[in-house]
């Protein structure tokens, strides 16, 4: 189960654990989306099966960004203490599209670990 986690995080192909998934991984501060190999480069695995494959890990996006957002307000909520819940939310937001990149890069990853054959 550990070896899976880290290789997740680390965005490698489910197939071989040894080719990457994503030529750039893009980011917030670049303005950039992910970009895919459509292959691994090592073993070959062909990451899209078929046309709106990844439409599923929009919903392992969501879940990541829920679960983010609750663990964030309960920490933030804890820390700051503030009075009225609209600040905590500003926050939330900031943070949440911050790491859109990232959960899109991940959820995907996730969904081919789920889905492999």
């Amino acid at each position: 189960m550990g070896n899976i986690v880290k290789n997740i995080c680390l965005g490698t192909c489910p197939n071989c654990n040894k080719g990457k998934v994503f030529q750039e991984k893009g980011g917030f501060l670049k303005l950039k989306l992910p970009k895919m190999y459509k292959n691994c480069t090592v073993c070959n695995y062909k990451f899209e099966k078929e046309p709106g494959y990844f439409y599923g890990a929009m919903y392992v996006s969501y879940m990541l960004t829920v679960g983010q957002a609750i663990g964030l307000y309960l920490l933030l909520s804890y820390v700051f203490q503030f009075g009225n819940n609209f600040q905590i939310f500003l926050m939330i937001a900031a943070t949440m599209i911050g790491l859109s990149f990232f959960n899109m890069r991940i959820s995907r990853v996730i969904w081919m670990y789920l889905f492999k054959n």
